[in-house]
């Protein structure tokens, strides 16, 4: 491809490079360089990509893409930011794969797994659709899996997704999109059909410093979305409307009184939720096996979502009936013989542990025991924060590690202690999170709801920049085995 045509739709500040050259390749990462290939360099948090364009030009970079002229000789194009100018090449190189698709977009602090599947599941049954999906837990074409690495992956991996997606015929993509991707421009040049706002909670403040600053991260997606879904409910879509530019607005809620779409006769059951939707003149009854309060929103805002896109509450209320729940959210595992339940959620930010304690303590015949930690290298003001939470909502507390990764785990604990100091809650402190899972087992009693909170789908333990194997699915079923 043509650089000239490579650069349609970026303003460029200066140039040495001829606009005719032929380029065999696009990157962002210098040792990753082809022949004749072209080096966008990318000031980012850790390092700043410029350092290496003299790596990407031994490597045979026919051209840099840049926000400052570079020395030597190297051909060059001066942009005035090269992380966007990075999105609006990758959009130029796959042929703007997103145009062929309809797009949905699910932002917020929580819920945007769960929303994301169960929009997948709705289009895919009621409207024909072949759906690809890209989030936290992996990336779908279709019914094929695909691994993933972060949440919203940067802009070139993105696009090349997308195009991927719809070579193989995807006709939708519903996606998590990041407060990061948001502000870091990965999704910069994609225009959605919906953008769903569910909710806004501490969290990654380590980035964003405040919450407005976080919220308005979010608010990004409604200036680039055709019709914006957002949560009634919720105190903070007052400030992320302020300036939104999308055409539509739609609302969905429990409480708020001129929802667009309004959950009604909510009932919380041990293995569900139900609940009578309407919109406009429209109702269905809904039943969802995703037992958790914080379902009810989860489920508003995916029938929102395909309402707007032409499918009927009704259809959409029995195609929910059908889905069988997500992998982490809520998630039962099995202890066949034993009169305990042991669930297995998400939960790693204080609103998300708060939701499921209370949705526990609403079906739970014994008592609601939780274990969760905090992740380490990310935002500590939320340790004690979560502490708080789960001593003021849970019967028994099992404080364990999460994630240290470069911190010392018990430092952690400590954090998260601090925020239990005034309390009566029984607890234990337990750093490692295999010996916690059997304590907890191992001191059950008849009808206790037993939450292992914070891993949710992950499979490993990160220390030190380590994976270690570890799937509470498996933790649980070998110590089962184990007792006999």
């Amino acid at each position: 491809m043509k650089l000239n045509e490579l650069l349609k739709g970026l303003t460029v500040l200066a140039a040495t490079a001829d606009m005719d050259t032929d380029i065999t390749d696009v990157c962002y990462d210098s040792r990753q360089t082809a022949e004749g290939g072209l080096f966008v360099a990318i000031a980012g948090a850790e390092t700043d990509g410029h350092r290496f364009i003299p790596m990407a030009r031994e490597k045979g970079a026919a051209c840099v893409v840049c926000q400052h002229a570079p020395d030597g000789d190297i051909p060059y194009v001066v942009v005035e930011d090269s992380r966007r100018a990075l999105a609006v090449i990758a959009c130029n190189w796959f042929d703007h794969p997103s145009r062929e698709m309809t797009m949905i977009g699910v932002t917020g602090t929580s819920g945007k797994t769960t929303s994301t599947y169960l929009i997948k599941s709705i289009l895919e049954q009621k409207a024909g659709a072949k759906v690809g999906l890209i989030g936290t837990i992996q990336n779908m074409i279709g019914s094929e899996v695909l691994h993933t690495e972060r949440t919203t992956p940067e802009s070139f991996e993105l696009q090349k997704l997308f195009r991927r997606m719809s070579d193989a015929g995807c006709t939708h993509v519903v996606m998590e999109v990041s407060s990061h991707a948001l502000t870091l421009d990965r999704v910069y040049g994609v225009r959605f059909a919906v953008g769903i706002f569910t909710n806004l909670s501490q969290d990654h403040l380590d980035f964003h410093h405040t919450m407005e600053a976080y919220c308005d991260a979010k608010a990004i997606l409604f200036d680039r979305c055709d019709v914006g879904v957002y949560n009634a409910d919720d105190p903070w879509h007052t400030r992320l409307l302020q300036n939104a530019k999308c055409p539509r607005l739609f609302s969905y809620g429990i409480h708020a009184a001129g929802a667009d779409l309004k959950a009604k006769s909510v009932q919380l059951h041990p293995g569900s939720v139900a609940f009578d939707a309407e919109a406009d003149t429209e109702w269905a009854h809904v039943r969802v096996g995703i037992p958790a309060q914080f379902t009810v929103y989860n489920t508003l805002d995916a029938m929102a979502c395909c309402w707007n896109l032409g499918v009927p509450l009704a259809e959409c209320a029995d195609a929910l009936a059908r889905n069988h729940g997500v992998k982490g959210r809520m998630e039962i595992i099995p202890t066949p013989g034993k009169d305990y339940t042991i669930l297995n959620d998400y939960s790693h930010k204080p609103d998300a542990l708060e939701n499921v304690l209370e949705s526990v303590n609403g079906f739970a015949k014994g008592r609601t025991v939780v274990l969760f930690g905090c992740g380490g290298d990310r935002d500590k003001t939320k340790r004690p924060v979560m502490g708080g939470i789960a001593a003021r909502l849970a019967d028994f507390v099992i404080v364990t590690s999460d994630n240290p990764r470069t911190e010392e785990p018990q430092a952690i604990i400590d954090d998260i202690l601090a925020g239990m100091r005034d309390t009566d809650t029984p607890y234990v402190a337990i750093p490692d999170r295999v010996e916690a899972i059997h304590y907890a087992m191992d001191h059950a009693q008849s009808g206790d709801v037993i939450i292992l909170a914070g891993k949710g789908h992950e499979d490993y333990q990160e220390i030190n920049h380590v994976h270690y194997p570890m799937d509470e699915r498996v933790i649980v079923a070998d110590y089962l085995k184990k007792q006999g």
